[in-house]
């Protein structure tokens, strides 16, 4: 058993806390309670993941830091800073596997949104006008899902399903991927970008793809293309993305993730034609924790009797890494 486990939370404890606390020495600390309870822990449930309360309370003698940190998210970007990455005797885990379905159906949601205006015809239910008119198609459409990884490959799978084009995009190139069929690298990246009518961003942010959609990739992008982020916020450069959709070159664009969350009132985003927005919610499902709960329990019980841990994520690459699939 651990000899204490410390589970960061915001609002409301994980569901599940009575087998939780059955396995281990378990105390709940809020963000603010943490720089007090975290020191001399042996492990963190990290309920809350998107906040700099962990990197501010970590403890500065590596002898009183957690040996495990367990993320309650597929992303861990937030995790990722330097006493925690460069202590060998640190292992990471997440919460991978949880959020591959929810997200595809989600994207899969928004390409049918954005194609069929659901939200034109919401917005003319609600002024009561009568506004017969057509709508995109997407069977046959071309779409090219940017990151290759399992909410990238589940995503592959449903748009296929539903008649879709699809090839991916990641860091090796090949032919012949069971999901994407062509995974496209560096060098013909920019000939997919201008053939694809979607461009779904689902890679995890890491010091490689931090502002990987610039200037540059959004003026290579199919005119009338729309993109899609599921990813994180800072895989775009938002204010490249504000001029392209400002100007017309793009047709619109569904984000969920964003630079600055919750994104400030006084963002253009919010009022271009368009654009959807969503506040981070493209993987919760009404069943999220439950399942979380579960990838932890599993990975505690390892933990306890001393096997290997599920979804050991590699801090230098920013996540986990399946060795029998490139990436």
């Amino acid at each position: 058993m651990p000899d204490r486990l410390v589970v960061l939370y915001r609002g409301n404890r994980p569901p599940g806390t009575g087998l939780i606390e059955r396995l281990a020495d378990t105390v709940y600390a809020t963000e603010e309670e943490l720089p007090y309870l975290l020191p001399g822990a042996d492990a963190l449930l990290a309920w809350v993941t998107i906040t700099p309360a962990i990197r501010e309370a970590w403890p500065d003698n590596p002898e009183k830091a957690p040996r495990w940190v367990h993320a309650s998210s597929a992303g861990v970007d937030s995790l990722l800073f330097p006493a925690l990455v460069d202590d060998p005797g640190v292992v990471l885990t997440n919460a991978r596997g949880v959020y591959d379905q929810p997200t595809a159906e989600y994207v899969l949601g928004l390409i049918l949104a954005l194609a069929k205006d659901f939200p034109g015809t919401w917005e003319h239910q609600r002024r009561r006008e009568w506004r017969p008119r057509p709508s995109d198609g997407i069977t046959g459409r071309t779409v090219l899902v940017w990151g290759t990884g399992p909410i990238g490959r589940a995503t592959a799978r449903l748009l296929r399903a539903a008649g879709m084009r699809v090839c991916g995009a990641g860091r090796k190139a090949r032919t012949d991927d069971p999901d994407f069929g062509t995974v496209h690298g560096a060098t013909t990246l920019p000939a997919a970008l201008t053939e694809a009518d979607y461009v779904v961003l689902a890679a995890p942010l890491t010091k490689d793809t931090r502002g990987m959609v610039d200037a540059s990739v959004l003026a290579a992008m199919k005119p009338g293309a729309r993109l899609i982020n599921v990813g994180r916020g800072g895989l775009v450069d938002e204010e490249a993305l504000i001029d392209h959709l400002a100007a017309g070159r793009l047709a619109g664009a569904a984000l969920d993730v964003f630079g600055q969350e919750p994104l400030p009132a006084r963002s253009p985003l919010w009022d271009m034609p368009g654009v959807m927005i969503s506040p981070h919610t493209a993987g919760e499902t009404t069943s999220e924790r439950e399942a979380l709960v579960e990838v932890f329990l599993d990975n505690l019980t390892r933990h306890i009797e001393g096997r290997p841990l599920r979804n050991v994520v590699d801090k230098r690459r920013g996540y986990v890494v399946d060795e029998t699939r490139p990436v």
